[in-house]
C-alpha cells in the first residue's frame, strides 16, 4: 500500500502560479510511476502530467504543456506540480496518483488507467 496526501491548492487568481506537493508513504515510492490528475465537477477525470520511475522523463497533457512542471525528490518521497500562468479552466480537484509500470524505470505513461493508488484531492481554483 502507498498513502498519498496532497497539499498545496487553493485560491489564485488568473495569470498567478501555485505549487503542489504529493507526500508519499508506505512502500516505497521511488518504485512507482507517479502522476497528477485533475477532475472538475460533472467531468471526467483529466490526465495532467507524469514522472517516470527514474524520475529522467516526464509526459504532459497538451492543455498544460509549458505551463506545468512535475517533479520528484526522493529523499523526501514527494512528488510536486509547479503551475505557472494558471487560467480558469485549471480550476479543479488536483489528485496525485501512483501505479507500478514495470521494470522499465524510464517509463512515464500519458493516460492514469494504470494508476493504483490515489490521495484525496486538493481544490485548486483560478479566478478571471
Amino acid at each position: 500500500q502507498v498513502q498519498l496526501v496532497e497539499s498545496g491548492g487553493g485560491l489564485v487568481q488568473a495569470g498567478g502560479s501555485l505549487r503542489l506537493s504529493c507526500a508519499a508513504s508506505g512502500r516505497t515510492s521511488s518504485n512507482y510511476v507517479m502522476a497528477w490528475v485533475r477532475q472538475t465537477p460533472g467531468k471526467e477525470r483529466e490526465f495532467v502530467a507524469a514522472i517516470s520511475r527514474s524520475g529522467s522523463r516526464t509526459s504532459y497533457a497538451d492543455s498544460v504543456k509549458g505551463r506545468f512542471t512535475i517533479s520528484r525528490d526522493y529523499d523526501k518521497a514527494t512528488v510536486y506540480l509547479q503551475m505557472n500562468s494558471l487560467i480558469p479552466d485549471d480550476t479543479a480537484v488536483y489528485y496525485c496518483a501512483a501505479g507500478y509500470m514495470g521494470f522499465n524505470s524510464n517509463y512515464v505513461p500519458s493516460t492514469y488507467h494504470d494508476m493504483t493508488y490515489w490521495g484525496k484531492g486538493t481544490l485548486v481554483t483560478v479566478s478571471s
